[in-house]
């Protein structure tokens, strides 16, 4: 089953769904998921490079040391390994990302942007 650019499309997709909560959204909490989701778009998209197939359809493999007499097209590792220290980085800040919501939760009593802004602007705190 050749899937072609499927990976590709899927990629923007959901890129394009996490740029659109991250923009359209004004709940902290679905702003940080919505991050996360963009994240992960762009994890698969740089994984989904990594991957190799020859002109002639055969997919590559994963250069290990298993069979000597293995040779062919060969998947680029390092993609992969940048997106495993991505992803560490990626779930470490939205940790962080819903600590601060917490607290800013119990200094507010919301979530909602539009309504930190205005108990801002009303405190006269900025």
């Amino acid at each position: 089953m050749d899937i072609g650019l499927f990976n590709y499309w899927l990629a923007i997709v959901i890129i394009m769904i996490g740029f659109y909560g991250v923009i359209a959204r004004r709940n902290l909490l679905k702003q940080a998921i919505a991050l996360g989701l963009f994240q992960t778009g762009v994890f698969l998209f740089y994984v989904t490079m990594g991957v190799y197939r020859s002109p002639d359809g055969v997919p590559g493999i994963a250069p290990v040391w298993t069979d000597a007499a293995k040779t062919g097209p060969f998947d680029n590792p390092l993609p992969h390994v940048l997106m495993l220290t991505a992803i560490v980085v990626s779930v470490s800040t939205l940790a962080v990302a819903v600590a601060i919501i917490v607290n800013i939760q119990r200094k507010y009593g919301t979530i909602e942007e539009d309504e930190i802004l205005e108990a801002d602007r009303l405190s006269g705190d900025r």
